[in-house]
């Protein structure tokens, strides 16, 4: 006789294994869903972390944007003065950033970017910040520099330099042979093959272009220190070339809220001068000298040129000793006859500014400069070194250069500390 009993055993014995895997798998399943919507939530919060980067980095760069051009009205174009910083916020799309700038010189900027979510309103929290500090990085660091070609393809071309502020490296604040240094630095922007051409200067100092650039030596051509030079090497010193040059320079801006007199001519001494400015401003279409005339500045001035401006002859710009002249120039400028007579004998009492109109700047014959050219949109031309070492002494910036016969380049290192800064540069970048 057979029992029921002994069949609902066995099939209980097999549903509770059965429902026991089912179990098993249930919880597998749900691990292994809670895992994959883990992993979702971790790469959906690294994309939307890796995505703040580029917005907080537009909040730095409308940051050195604002203090760039107007570091001394901070509250321009819409920053706010909040708890001792000035500050601004943007909504680019679903994303925002702000950014703060302090009143501190140099500035430090602070930036966080805000980034929302997948199938959120939510922003993520804490938000991604940099802190990024600058430096006002001095406009004048190299001697000789131009945007573009560089040609020292004339005859018995130096370049050198000396510390008018250190009496082991000057005399009085003036350029000494004897105690001359190996910093007149030639650089140019430009990447372009053979664009820097040294040819058969004696360059003492290093030479620089922009990433990829190279440097075309002649056969006599020397690059290096004093010791290279001494010993009658030539080419190029190792660690005296790089390819690293790669800074902006901004356009030349007239001054504004300025009240310009028109400049006349004058006595003094018993001397009769073109014109004669005793100190102020003074605006004047074009200056064109000859013969003997001079321009003579008695008083610090400031004088704008709005067209052309040229000596020929005899004539010269005569700056007084402890007196301080610049110029804007609007147009072409050409320095022959007696050149610029500075003093003070200091480079940074004479400073010739050229407006982006002002395309063309030369110097020839004996036309001695001491002073500091500052003409990015100009081609500078020097040829035709007078008859003493005493070429040009300061500093140059222009978009291209060519020198003809002998010349001398005297860089005044002290134009690297006192000279004018090119603009705020980041510094340090910490992400916080």
């Amino acid at each position: 006789m057979k029992t029921m009993g002994s069949v609902s055993s066995k099939k209980g014995g097999v549903l509770v294994p059965l429902l026991l895997s089912v179990f098993i798998m249930g919880i597998s399943i749900a691990t292994y869903l809670g895992l994959v919507s883990s992993h979702n939530r971790m790469t959906a919060r690294s994309r939307a972390w890796n995505s703040s980067m580029p917005v907080l980095e537009a909040g730095v760069e409308e940051a050195l944007t604002q203090i760039h051009y107007s570091v001394t009205n901070l509250s321009a174009n819409g920053w706010l003065l909040s708890t001792g910083v000035y500050a601004k916020e943007r909504v680019i799309g679903t994303s925002k950033y702000y950014v703060s700038i302090s009143t501190s010189l140099p500035p430090v900027i602070f930036a966080y970017g805000y980034v929302q979510l997948p199938l959120s309103t939510n922003y993520l929290t804490p938000p991604r910040t940099v802190r990024v500090t600058t430096t006002n990085d001095p406009l004048f660091k190299k001697g000789l520099v131009a945007k573009g070609s560089i040609d020292l393809s004339g005859n018995n071309v130096k370049t050198d330099s000396f510390d008018s502020a250190d009496p082991a490296k000057s005399t009085g604040g003036v350029y000494d042979p004897a105690k001359s240094q190996a910093n007149g630095d030639v650089a140019t922007n430009s990447s372009v093959i053979d664009t820097l051409d040294v040819w058969n200067a004696d360059i003492y100092g290093h030479v620089s272009t922009g990433p990829g650039g190279n440097v075309l030596i002649g056969p006599n051509g020397s690059v290096g220190d004093k010791a290279w030079h001494a010993a009658g090497k030539k080419g190029l010193e190792a660690g005296y070339f790089s390819d690293d040059m790669n800074v902006s320079f901004p356009d030349v801006a007239i001054p504004t809220s300025t009240l310009w007199y028109t400049p006349t001519s004058g006595s003094l001494g018993g001397t009769n001068y073109e014109y004669l400015l005793t100190g102020g401003s003074y605006q004047i279409s074009t200056v064109s000298m000859a013969a003997s005339k001079v321009l003579f500045v008695t008083g610090n001035s400031v004088l704008y040129v709005t067209g052309d401006l040229s000596l020929r002859g005899n004539a010269a710009i005569k700056v007084a000793a402890g007196v301080t002249l610049t110029i804007y120039a609007g147009g072409s400028v050409d320095i022959g006859g007696n050149g610029v007579s500075n003093g003070s004998g200091n480079a940074a009492n004479f400073y010739l500014y050229g407006l982006p109109s002002s395309t063309s700047v030369s110097m020839s014959g004996n036309a001695a400069f001491t002073g500091v050219i500052y003409a990015p949109s100009a081609d500078l031309t020097l040829g035709g070194g007078g008859s003493s070492l005493y070429d040009f002494v300061g500093a140059s910036i222009s978009k291209t250069v060519k020198l003809n016969g002998h010349y001398n380049f005297h860089y005044d290192e002290n134009l690297g500390r006192i000279g004018p800064p090119r603009e705020f540069v980041v510094a340090t970048w910490n992400e916080i």
